[in-house]
């Protein structure tokens, strides 16, 4: 069967406005749409100081008890939430790979290479 959700918990986490921390939460797999729709927002378009988001923020469906995850909860996180959060998105929609692509400084050979984010928050 096919996996469609994934829990995480964030390094540092979600603090709302009565103090509470939420750490723990659940990320979705995207869709296309998830990763369509930022690209299509027409507030993007000619505003350089607008940036159509990162789709990991459309695909938490749950953190702590918050019963909806705005845009703004989202936007409230610490960076390293944050990072935390992309990362996982690439890691589930990529079937656990994060690959780049790299080139030796000697020889100039090139070769993909995985990268993982290892520490507090990572998921395996």
């Amino acid at each position: 069967m096919l996996q469609t959700e994934f829990p995480f918990v964030l390094p540092m986490g979600y603090v709302d406005a009565e103090g509470t921390l939420h750490r723990e939460g659940t990320m979705r797999l995207a869709t296309a749409f998830d990763e369509i729709a930022p690209l299509k927002d027409p507030r993007v378009h000619g505003n350089p100081g607008v940036s159509p988001g990162d789709p990991a923020r459309r695909v938490v469906t749950r953190l702590g008890s918050l019963d909806y995850i705005s845009p703004k909860v989202i936007e409230g996180l610490f960076a390293a939430d944050l990072a935390c959060l992309e990362d996982l998105y690439r890691r589930i929609n990529q079937n656990g790979h994060s690959l780049v692509r790299a080139q030796c400084p000697h020889c100039e050979h090139q070769f993909d290479l995985e990268v993982t984010r290892w520490g507090p928050g990572a998921t395996p």
